[in-house]
């Protein structure tokens, strides 16, 4: 049997050119509200979504913009992961990247997944 969890990891892919990175934050803050603990991990050119400034480029109607979706994830206690290697290929830095934002492997969602959460990906 399958235990119960508080927690939810979303597994992000998709950049700023697609609508679904939008809907993930949108999703993401929705299980906040619903009292979940959860966690992003940003791979590919999900990364480019937590560069600074990247994330202004976004706004898909009628979400809030994508900044505002980010912002208020952090606000309300999300976090969110980059995953080192998809940072390093293009040519980023922690400092190229929001605050809060934390560059660590995919060990740390593992964790999450071995606690129970559940798993979104976008």
């Amino acid at each position: 049997m399958q235990s119960q969890s508080d927690k939810l990891v979303v597994l992000v892919t998709k950049g700023i050119e697609s609508e679904l990175s939008s809907v993930a934050f949108t999703i993401a803050n929705g299980g906040i509200a619903a009292g979940l603990k959860v966690s992003v991990f940003l791979t590919s050119t999900g990364i480019d979504l937590v560069r600074k400034s990247g994330q202004r480029m976004t706004h898909v109607p009628p979400l809030d913009p994508l900044s505002t979706l980010i912002e208020n994830f952090q606000q309300r206690g999300g976090s969110i992961w980059a995953c080192p290697p998809c940072v390093a290929s293009r040519g980023y830095t922690q400092e190229d990247l929001l605050d809060g934002v934390v560059i660590v492997g995919a060990s740390a969602m593992h964790a999450e997944i071995r606690q129970g959460a559940a798993t979104l990906s976008f």
